[in-house]
């Protein structure tokens, strides 16, 4: 991500230091992650101390300081996910991207993450994928869902 580009980002939001967590979540929602030459231009452009920023950039689950992928993957390990086959979806998942929770694939296409609820427990198992909810989850049709992603 080009400085301009993140001067674009700053500026919209009125050059504040107290939008700081907004500037942040602008620039991963378009780049997928947050570039520390990124960071630096913030912190010089808001006059606010390097150190600061990473630490809210580490603090919240939100963000990450290292690429990610195109598709991000989120699949409910919660109870009502877990007893309905939950470790099927996740390791079809798995199968079909090469990667583990945690990581990104090396195409930067995917990545994957489990997490505890998604809050839709009644359509157990449920898998994520950029936001989009898909419910009642087989090993079959979490492939269809994937295959829609590439």
């Amino acid at each position: 991500m080009d400085s301009a580009r993140v001067d674009q980002i700053i500026d919209k939001h009125g050059g504040e230091a107290s939008s700081l967590i907004q500037i942040l979540l602008d620039i991963q929602s378009e780049n997928h992650w947050l570039p520390k030459e990124a960071l630096e231009r913030i912190s010089e452009k808001l006059q606010v101390p390097f150190t600061r920023i990473q630490h809210i950039a580490t603090f919240y689950k939100a963000f990450s300081l290292v690429p990610k992928g195109r598709h991000q993957v989120h699949i409910c390990m919660g109870t009502a996910c877990h007893v309905r086959g939950a470790q099927r979806v996740l390791d079809t998942v798995q199968d079909l991207t090469g990667i583990k929770p945690g990581e990104t694939d090396l195409d930067l296409r995917y990545s994957l993450e489990t997490v505890n609820c998604l809050g839709c427990c009644a359509l157990g198992p449920v898998i994520e994928i950029d936001g989009d909810i898909h419910g009642k989850m087989s090993p079959a049709r979490t492939a269809d869902a994937l295959k829609k992603y590439e």
